[in-house]
């Protein structure tokens, strides 16, 4: 039964039409990823279906009574608010969500902080939880939400994927992170100038739209490629002088006319839009960058990382993963120089050249304009020893015409993303550090973004929450540990599916030291519970036992040569695994409600 329709869409932005004549509609239980170049209007599409901005034309259709939440890409919150206010603040009764409220705390976590802690205080990734909880108190039937994944470390992205792909509730959500769109989604809408009618809609997963969107595409050139030869024969037929005094001619004259106009708008749909992307670099590298020999670090009185290890050579591409708050952050300003290690000793090369990528994207002046950014005085910048005009080098990133003198803090997250990449071409690098660079790009440029880290002659070190996008450029993965007790030493992994099974795995050992020590008591509290619930609460430990077996065969599984490099096989393995883990969150939540039933003597 649809949730609600979008009927003859029309929407220009700045003098530039993003798109018309826009029609599609969701239906209950749909969990759509929309997708498509930056630009295309895909985030001032959420906002009219929520009713935040007008259309120029056309009109949503919401069903009655349906209650939608919205979680904005950069969500907002006033200094004075907490985390507890924050969350009840789109309430209609906040008494009646006060339960609610408390229990979204303890689900993402954010209890932690307490009730009274300032939301201005917490980092950007527990910002977008607060936000999250705050939709979600409301109980809403249709979820927006704009880049879920910014911000979040692992650990949370994992949830969120599981409790999504479960959830009783509608999802239209734009993301670029293309694993979590695999697991999520069952339905994909592409919003870009290049399809017909701006947009296309395709029931499934991720993997199967980007095989209609690729047999779409190439349909497309085609068609383009045989108007082109017809109106070449037509424009012959024009040349060689035919009067248009019959009435036979005078149509072919005019739909030559109409035919150039069809192959005028193909060819504008079919053009190549990527950037060029290419990082400046040294013809000559040392075979050690930067090389760190047991280095530890602490930071409050926490040891983020100890007798640490490291080698980066030009062939290192590697990527640092762990949750927010972990070292990443810490670990790269070690090795880059700007603090120094509690002990141990960094060895950088002799005059090493590092260029960074920072995730605040410090390095960009918001009150100045795209141009001022880029070449303070004069026209020209220096790009690989040449000089060229600082326009045109800003058209390779799709700035052009009046956007260039457009102060940078309006913006969009893709185009700042996309003129700190501008700014770091610009610099000649042996070692390219890049913390977030995903944040806000679409799937076109992070697939130029991914050919030009590979092709690129010096080392790579990356932190992004794009798992697609790491296993995509890096070979080596330097993980920290998920417990905060015991050692900080940090593992390697080859690939990101690898990283995720040990993930799952030290999971499920920290959940079952506290099942173990709650075990304990369980056949003094079992004679509390009704005979039904006690043979359940007995039976618990073996049902836990046999549902983990299962998960560690599957996780070994899909680390074997052949799963790896089988799609169907991998996409397959995965949807058992993350079932599995859904069915073990039941029997966890389950196994804590009969010891509380058997502690309170119900």
């Amino acid at each position: 039964m649809p949730i609600f329709n979008v009927h003859n869409l029309e929407k220009s932005f700045a003098g530039k039409l993003l798109f018309e004549s826009l029609n599609f509609g969701l239906d209950e239980g749909d969990r759509v990823g929309l997708v498509g170049p930056n630009g295309a209007g895909k985030s001032t599409l959420l906002k009219m279906i929520c009713g935040r901005m007008k259309s120029d034309a056309g009109q949503v259709t919401l069903q009655r009574g349906l209650k939608v939440g919205f979680l904005e890409q950069s969500p907002s919150f006033d200094e004075a608010d907490t985390i507890y206010s924050s969350i009840i603040s789109k309430a209609e009764d906040p008494h009646e969500v006060m339960a609610l409220a408390y229990e979204w705390m303890g689900r993402l976590e954010l209890n932690q902080f307490g009730d009274d802690f300032l939301v201005s205080k917490l980092s950007g990734g527990w910002k977008k939880k607060v936000a999250l909880a705050r939709e979600l108190v409301n109980s809403p039937d249709l979820l927006l939400m704009d880049e879920p994944t910014n911000h979040l470390d692992i650990s949370s992205i994992l949830w969120l994927e599981e409790y999504l792909r479960t959830a009783p509730i509608a999802l239209l959500m734009i993301t670029h992170d293309r694993l979590f769109l695999q697991r999520v989604v069952n339905r994909i809408i592409d919003l870009d100038p290049k399809n017909p009618n701006y947009i296309i809609s395709v029931k499934g997963d991720y993997a199967t739209y980007v095989e209609t969107k690729e047999q779409l595409l190439s349909a497309q050139q085609k068609r383009e490629q045989v108007l082109k030869n017809t109106l070449r024969r037509e424009t012959e037929w024009l040349r060689r002088g035919a009067k248009a005094r019959q009435t036979k001619q005078k149509a072919r004259i005019e739909s030559a006319g109409a035919l150039a106009e069809d192959v005028s708008q193909l060819s504008l749909k079919n053009r190549d839009r990527q950037m060029g992307i290419e990082f400046s670099e040294n013809d000559r590298n040392p075979k050690k960058l930067i090389e760190a020999k047991s280095i530890t670090k602490q930071y409050n009185g926490k040891v983020l990382f100890e007798n640490l290890d490291l080698l980066i050579r030009p062939t290192t591409r590697l990527a640092l993963l762990g949750d927010n708050g972990c070292g990443k952050s810490t670990l790269i300003r070690t090795l880059m120089g700007q603090v120094n290690p509690d002990s141990g000793v960094i060895n950088p090369a002799d005059g090493l050249k590092v260029v960074y990528f920072e995730q605040s994207r410090e390095t960009l002046d918001p009150k100045l304009s795209v141009l001022k950014n880029l070449v303070s005085d004069g026209d020209y910048v220096s790009f690989r020893g040449q000089h060229v005009y600082a326009k045109s080098y800003l058209e390779r990133f799709h700035f052009k015409g009046q956007i260039v003198d457009l102060a940078v803090g309006r913006l969009s997250g893709g185009e700042q993303a996309r003129l700190r990449i501008a700014q770091m071409m610009l610099q000649d690098g042996q070692v390219l550090i890049l913390d977030e660079p995903t944040n806000d790009l679409d799937v076109d440029t992070l697939a130029v973004l991914e050919d030009a880290l590979s092709e690129f002659n010096g080392a790579v070190i990356l932190v992004t929450h794009d798992r697609y996008f790491m296993d995509a450029v890096c070979t080596d993965i330097l993980a920290f540990p998920v417990s905060e007790n015991g050692p900080r030493t940090l593992e390697r992994f080859t690939g990101y599916l690898q990283y995720e099974s040990w993930f799952e795995q030290q999971k499920a050992k920290e959940k079952n030291k506290g099942n173990s020590a709650a075990s304990k008591t369980s056949a003094e509290k079992s004679q509390k519970l009704s005979f039904k619930d006690k043979f359940e609460l007995d039976n618990m430990g073996a049902l836990i036992q046999t549902k983990e077996k299962e998960l560690l065969d599957l996780q070994e599984k899909i680390l074997e040569p052949e799963i790896t490099s089988n799609s169907t096989q991998l996409v397959k393995i995965s949807t058992q695994i993350s079932t599995l883990q859904a069915e073990l969150e039941k029997i966890y939540s389950r196994w804590a409600e009969l010891e509380t039933k058997a502690g309170s003597g119900q």
